[in-house]
């Protein structure tokens, strides 16, 4: 495991004690249902911060790679938002949370729309929505928006692909019910395809950090300058985040965290911080919910030293982080992307 960095700033000296208290938790255990996910070395732990200026602090893994599989879903439905917009997006996912398992092969009994994007079946509806004369080309698609979103050029980690295919029979059965619904159109097997890909795409938690910036800056990305998403979409983005982001233990993040998040099954999770910043974490040891034990203690702690919460006393406008940041500018580090 690689040392932690300590940057000699207020942000990196939090992250340094965030991995300091957390890295030795052994609670939980490594995803496998699907089975490349259980290859995952489970003492990796790495947490990353990125400003909407540009300037990031980490400390621990942060260049470790796994798939960002849930975490892609907040990204294809800002894709779809883009492309198609609000009213013809919500005619096909809805924003409440569910209250079921993610993969639960259920929808709306009024609207039959999958109940929002976070979950596999909005998600595989979203997929349905990128854009593109064939798969590959809707491939490429969601590639170049997932790269232009971190800043730099992702790969596919085909072993996990392949692996998700040849398991992924409830999405299937989630994807023939929405079929027979009318909330997805076209070839299933391609659309599962997106949807698989998009889970199989490799990240680290700096990249989660830069992607979760680019939301807090409203869609451009901080270290490019490249508008990544129309500005209209980030709010229905955030907001569903908020609500739905964290599996079932959604409510009492938003309790006690106060942040739009998006965890997955790897041991990723993205925090996002509205005009502010970005947060990305790594640990693959998952409680009972499927968040990243780490994950979630260490941005909790973020989110109790900083004020991040949207309702905490010290967020009178956001203006005590922006401080806070702004007294750390000079000792960032620079990110390789």
């Amino acid at each position: 495991m690689s040392s932690p960095n300590a940057s000699p700033t207020i942000v990196g000296n939090l992250l340094h004690e965030a991995y300091k208290q957390f890295h030795e938790v052994d609670d939980g255990t490594v995803a496998t249902y699907i089975p490349e996910l259980g290859k995952a070395d489970p003492g990796h732990f790495g947490i990353c911060v990125m400003s909407v200026d540009g300037d990031c602090y980490e400390s621990g893994d942060c260049d470790v790679e796994f798939t960002i599989q849930s975490i892609s879903k907040p990204f294809v439905y800002a894709m779809a938002l883009t492309d198609h917009g609000r009213d013809m997006v919500y005619s096909r996912i809805g924003v409440e949370p569910s209250g079921d398992a993610f993969n639960s092969i259920v929808l709306d009994q009024k609207t039959n729309r999958p109940f929002n994007a976070m979950v596999n079946a909005g998600a595989i509806a979203a997929s349905s929505l990128i854009q593109g004369v064939n798969v590959e080309e809707r491939a490429e698609a969601q590639m170049a928006v997932f790269s232009a979103a971190a800043g730099r050029r992702l790969r596919l980690d085909q072993s996990v692909y392949r692996s998700e295919t040849e398991t992924g029979n409830r999405n299937r059965a989630i994807a023939w019910l929405m079929m027979n619904f009318g909330m997805i159109e076209g070839n299933v097997d391609e659309i599962l395809s997106l949807y698989f890909q998009q889970c199989s795409i490799l990240v680290t938690a700096r990249d989660l950090a830069v992607m979760g910036a680019t939301l807090a800056n409203m869609g451009t990305n901080p270290l490019t300058g490249e508008n990544v998403f129309e500005i209209g979409c980030i709010q229905d983005v955030l907001s569903v985040m908020f609500t739905c982001g964290m599996y079932d233990y959604s409510g009492e993040w938003a309790f006690r965290v106060g942040i739009p998040a998006k965890s997955g099954v790897a041991g990723g999770i993205l925090g996002v911080v509205n005009r502010q910043l970005g947060i990305g974490a790594y640990s693959p040891k998952l409680d009972s919910r499927g968040n990243s034990v780490r994950g979630v203690k260490a941005l909790t702690y973020l989110s109790e030293e900083l004020g991040l919460h949207a309702f905490n006393f010290m967020n009178h406008g956001s203006h005590f982080l922006k401080n806070v940041l702004d007294r750390d500018g000079g000792g960032a580090v620079t990110p390789g992307v």
